[in-house]
């Protein structure tokens, strides 16, 4: 089975962040208090999605996923930009994980220890991407993933300090007489 461009992206992600950081560090286990107020989740919801985008894009050398506001990005798309069925599947899948957790170690997901909360999202990787669903059926962690990506890579931090960043690629001449560029050209 070949994998698609964003599954590629994705795993090698969540891969890379769980080898970078050895599970991410006792710094994950205990949830911040949120210094923003959520609109689309709930409090818990929010502490939960912000554990779950620093282990999934831990800080290193660059700034992780916390620190590039991934947790505000995803309260926002799901308040402003998703519609409602896919905004209920990613709360029932957040209450899913506390739900889980807690059946398998007592606790909410926060108040795991880091080791535990990566079980726990690895398990879900493996089910999401074993599990053939229905279009309108999809698990709710890799939508989980996609929001975590996305929101990184799109805030400053991410793109000016995690990938390289060149805002104008070249020189731009607009209006240059055909004299200085010589004969004209095309292609078949």
């Amino acid at each position: 089975m070949l994998l698609s461009r964003r599954d590629a992206i994705r795993g090698l992600t969540f891969t890379f962040g769980m080898a970078a950081t050895g599970f991410a560090g006792q710094a994950m286990a205990d949830a911040p208090a949120l210094a923003w107020t959520p609109t689309a989740l709930t409090p818990d919801q929010a502490r939960l999605v912000d554990v779950v985008a620093e282990l999934i894009i831990p800080k290193t050398d660059t700034p992780g996923a916390r620190e590039a506001g991934v947790p505000q990005f995803i309260d926002r798309a799901l308040a402003d930009y998703f519609d409602k069925a896919q905004a209920e599947r990613l709360r029932a899948g957040l209450d899913r994980m506390d739900a889980d957790a807690r059946a398998a170690h007592g606790d909410v997901f926060v108040a795991l220890t880091p080791q535990q909360q990566v079980e726990l999202l690895t398990g879900y990787d493996r089910e999401a991407s074993t599990q053939s669903q229905a279009p309108g059926e999809r698990h709710f962690f890799p939508l989980l993933e996609d929001l975590v990506t996305v929101g990184y890579f799109t805030s400053e931090p991410g793109a000016t300090v995690a990938l390289r960043y060149d805002p104008v690629p070249g020189a731009y001449h607009g209006c240059v007489p055909l004299a200085e560029l010589g004969r004209g050209w095309a292609t078949r």
